[in-house]
């Protein structure tokens, strides 16, 4: 069996060692032909400055969304140095990458230069790009689960109604909505007049000494209430650095309770309060501004580990 072609596509791959770009797909073969006309307008002087780097830009978008003869292109300057310093990694790379697009002379070259493979810039930042928003798109996909998933748990006018004054209020405190659903039907279950045995009022349940820090006049008032709450919720996750967890221990018992045990408290209470919660918000870390305030002291130290 000759495995002489397989083993030479392996290393090929290898060379490149990246999928083509994320929006390639995208790209039609007459916007690659037209950015490679550009880029070898651009390379020889042909009716425009010349300008090697603007080319090899060009050259590079057109390469990454699929076309084999602006790989080539690319090969053949950075093996001859024509234009731009010679660079026999760069050159490999890209022959690899015109061999795999289906260049016939591209297999040839690729060996003849002999190097190890190294991506050029304008691939690691195409790949960097691919992987900022394959994150954003995750975070989105996320973000729309969640959604639905409070929206699946409001049922009455009036939860409805509250849920309008978070959606409101949220993104002003840089919280996420669906932190503040979370801790506001652990609290009240979206009981506006809750008043607790430890004199904790309103929605998101603030005690007298908390609504007075964030300047709450009317803890019965939704709005109010929800200010007031979200605030604190701003407060903690700068003071705790975005950790969700010690964020929704300490709402429940302090971050001083939290600080004292160096992590979630061994109350009973308190770590089944934590569960509650990450049973519709499960995400473990949130998004803080750390301009808010200092983070804790002791949170190098700290441990998010809850009972079972």
């Amino acid at each position: 069996m000759n495995l002489r072609p397989f083993t030479v596509r392996l290393l090929l791959a290898l060379a490149v060692a990246t999928a083509v770009s994320a929006h390639a797909a995208t790209v039609d073969v007459e916007q690659r032909q037209a950015w490679r006309e550009q880029a070898q307008g651009l390379e020889h002087g042909e009716g425009v400055a010349r300008n090697t780097d603007a080319a090899i830009a060009l050259y590079c978008r057109a390469a990454l969304a699929g076309d084999a003869v602006s790989a080539y292109n690319l090969g053949w300057m950075y093996a001859n140095g024509r234009g731009t310093p010679r660079h026999d990694g760069y050159a490999a790379h890209w022959f690899a990458r015109a061999a795999l697009l289906g260049d016939t002379q591209a297999e040839a070259m690729f060996h003849r230069v002999g190097a190890q493979a190294d991506k050029p810039d304008c691939v690691l930042q195409a790949e960097r790009g691919d992987q900022l928003r394959a994150e954003g798109e995750k975070k989105l996909a996320e973000a729309e689960a969640l959604t639905t998933r409070y929206r699946e748990l409001v049922n009455t006018p009036e939860e409805q109604r509250i849920m309008k004054i978070v959606y409101k209020l949220a993104p002003q405190f840089g919280i996420e909505p669906g932190l503040a659903f979370a801790v506001i039907r652990a609290e009240s279950n979206f009981n506006v007049n809750a008043l607790s045995d430890k004199n904790a009022q309103g929605l998101m349940q603030l005690i007298p000494e908390t609504a007075a820090r964030f300047a709450v006049r009317k803890p019965f008032d939704p709005e109010q209430n929800i200010r007031g709450g979200l605030s604190y919720l701003r407060w903690l996750l700068a003071y705790f650095k975005g950790n969700v967890p010690l964020v929704l221990a300490a709402y429940n018992a302090g971050e001083g309770t939290v600080d004292r045990y160096r992590g979630v408290p061994p109350y009973p209470e308190t770590q089944g309060y934590i569960k509650r919660i990450q049973q519709v918000f499960s995400l473990q870390t949130h998004p803080f501004d750390e301009r808010v305030t200092a983070p804790s002291p002791v949170l190098t130290k700290v441990t998010t580990s809850v009972g079972r």
